[in-house]
């Protein structure tokens, strides 16, 4: 079997159109200091810009007409970049981690899994928990969903987290699951 790899997409930034490639016949003209001109013939913007050493950038391409700043590019371009790259450095990327319980799971056990579901909680991050049941454990689907409940109700007497169901008990082909999270973060 063959296997096809794709590459990763580069994200997509917005292009903004520069000096000469603004279709439009007239801007809504910003200068360089932030006052609002009006609405003026793209061309003699240019001109405005070009006498200032500067660019046109067409910020608004979406208004009528296009709205249009004189700036430098560079340092425009350069400014959008930090914020976006701020942005990606501030954004947390929450994970679905799972503990997997079984039907003759000892006290022991239990208390391990419930200190890691702890852990896993607090760092942000959702929770699914799962018991699967196999052969003749699916005649007792009811101690697997008493064994579900009696797991959640220890995580929800810890008064550090402050749970939500994300989703409710299923049963899918013997396989019951549920998924929590952490409304305190």
């Amino acid at each position: 079997m063959r296997r096809t790899y794709h590459r990763a997409q580069p994200q997509v930034t917005k292009n903004y159109r520069v000096n000469e490639y603004i279709h439009s016949p007239e801007v809504f003209l910003i200068d360089e200091n932030g006052a609002q001109v009006g609405i003026t013939p793209t061309r003699i913007a240019i001109q405005m810009a070009r006498d200032l050493e500067l660019d046109l950038v067409e910020v608004n391409p979406t208004a009528t007409p296009p709205v249009a700043k004189i700036i430098d590019f560079g340092q425009f371009k350069y400014k959008k970049e930090k914020e976006a790259q701020k942005q990606k450095v501030h954004q947390r990327k929450i994970e679905l981690k799972g503990i997997r319980l079984s039907l003759r799971i000892s006290q022991h056990d239990l208390d391990i899994r419930l200190e890691q579901a702890k852990k896993f909680l607090e760092k942000g991050n959702k929770l699914k928990i799962e018991l699967g049941l196999r052969g003749r454990e699916r005649q007792h689907w009811s101690k697997a969903i008493e064994i579900i409940k009696n797991f959640v109700s220890l995580l929800e007497s810890d008064s550090e987290l402050k749970l939500a169901r994300e989703q409710d008990l299923t049963n899918q082909g013997g396989r019951f699951s549920i998924i929590l999270i952490n409304k305190n973060n």
